[in-house]
């Protein structure tokens, strides 16, 4: 069926669809086909992809070696639903996961599948370290984002997203994140208060954190930083949560975020593009120690997405040698260079390049500024989004195989827009 030549209408999600809907409306087009860093509308008119499906397609759209694996599975009448029964894919997602990725790294985990989605791997983390803690209360940090259902959105920090929920969000305690206020040490602050009996403060089960917060506004943690929130939690019995949904499966150069920092954590949160080819996916990495679950304790009806398993194993093969992280961060460094290059061009942006790998961002002191080069990028042929709390931050997050011509080509749309937005005469786009 050609889709395209059936629905050419944007009219059709105006009126059908609920109000909810963000990116049909970011992006006022109907896409039709999608290649690698490229997407194509039904009009025919091409873009380059900055976004990624927010982090989920690090490794392009339609990737031929993942589509080739799909098709002969598909073909095959392999189990497309299992629950979590045992099936080929999931045996050669497990093996592969712990031969390239784990045991070269020495780490000892169990591999839960918790669930399709980011927050489904959120709201197991927060359930295992209650569980075996005994305790209740987590740290959480400003500007976090965990996901959108209760537990996770507990330990959110936006202020519109935590409103939907329409109930109290409790259980949770919100600390000061690396660098969010200039002088003063959050983390000494919380084991002050820790240390107390007076304070009030109960004994946390665990601290969650991203080391590069995403939807927050690209806000990157020191290694330092995360070494001394790693030393704290064990010199107290807290477990320490990495939600590496966003910043996890290479985006910042590594395949894990906190690699560089030298920290283990007692939990991991992996989705997004663990799948590899955007498929629902999530695991969640437990120590063994603490992998305390009775069967069927947190479980789903689809999480067992073979599909997703099949192309999950391909993209591991990424991650074989080094080579695949040295080429994120050169590209890392084309793109580091022409934004800081942008900002000391253009200081009426008022402008901050923020970020580590290829999830990077410029952050605009001037309200709504970042949102309109968002818009203009996009009449030029660029996808790219915004974040953080009042959507200040220009986010770039191309997928990990986009080439250094596209690069080149986004950032000068970007560029372009840059000057039509701040009504340079030069302006092309």
């Amino acid at each position: 069926m050609n889709y395209s030549n059936q629905h050419t209408d944007m009219s059709v999600f105006e009126n059908l669809e609920s109000s909810v809907r963000s990116y049909s409306r970011s992006f006022p087009t109907i896409f039709e086909r999608a290649k690698g860093h490229e997407l194509w509308d039904v009009n025919g008119n091409s873009y380059i992809d900055f976004f990624a499906g927010a982090g989920a397609l690090n490794y392009g759209h339609n990737h031929s070696d993942m589509q080739e694996r799909l098709i002969e599975y598909i073909q095959s009448d392999g189990l497309l639903h299992s629950l979590d029964m045992a099936t080929g894919p999931r045996a050669e997602f497990l093996q592969t996961f712990h031969d390239v990725i784990l045991e070269p790294r020495g780490m000892d985990y169990k591999v839960m599948f918790p669930g399709p989605t980011g927050t489904n791997t959120v709201e197991s983390a927060l359930k295992i370290a209650r569980k075996v803690t005994g305790r209740e209360k987590v740290v959480t940090f400003t500007n976090a984002f965990h996901g959108m259902t209760i537990g996770a959105l507990s330990v959110t920090g936006n202020a519109f997203k935590r409103h939907g929920a329409g109930i109290p969000l409790t259980y949770s305690m919100a600390m000061p994140y690396d660098d969010y206020m200039d002088g003063f040490d959050s983390l000494n602050y919380l084991e002050k208060m820790i240390e107390d009996d007076g304070s009030g403060i109960d004994l946390p089960a665990a601290v969650i954190l991203e080391t590069v917060q995403g939807e927050g506004g690209i806000n990157a943690a020191s290694f330092e930083w995360l070494k001394k929130v790693e030393e704290l939690c064990q010199r107290h019995g807290i477990f320490l949560i990495i939600d590496d949904v966003q910043a996890g499966c290479g985006r910042t150069g590594t395949f894990f975020s906190f690699e560089k920092a030298g920290i283990s954590p007692d939990v991991i949160c992996l989705s997004k593009s663990i799948s590899g080819s955007g498929l629902p996916m999530a695991i969640t990495l437990i120590k063994p120690d603490y992998d305390q679950w009775g069967p069927g304790e947190h479980n789903g009806t689809f999480r067992g997405n073979n599909l997703a398993f099949v192309t999950a194993s391909e993209a591991l093969k990424y991650w074989k040698s080094e080579e695949f992280s040295t080429s994120i961060q050169k590209k890392s460094e084309i793109f580091q260079k022409r934004l800081h290059e942008f900002v000391e061009s253009y200081p009426e942006l008022e402008g901050e390049v923020r970020g580590r790998g290829l999830m990077l961002g410029i952050a605009s002191e001037k309200p709504g500024l970042s949102g309109q080069i968002a818009e203009r990028a996009f009449a030029g042929g660029l996808i790219v989004e915004t974040s953080g709390p009042d959507d200040e931050v220009l986010k770039f997050l191309p997928p990990l195989i986009i080439d250094e011509e596209a690069i080149t080509k986004g950032l000068d749309i970007i560029e372009d827009s840059i000057k039509a937005v701040l009504g340079k005469e030069e302006a092309k786009v």
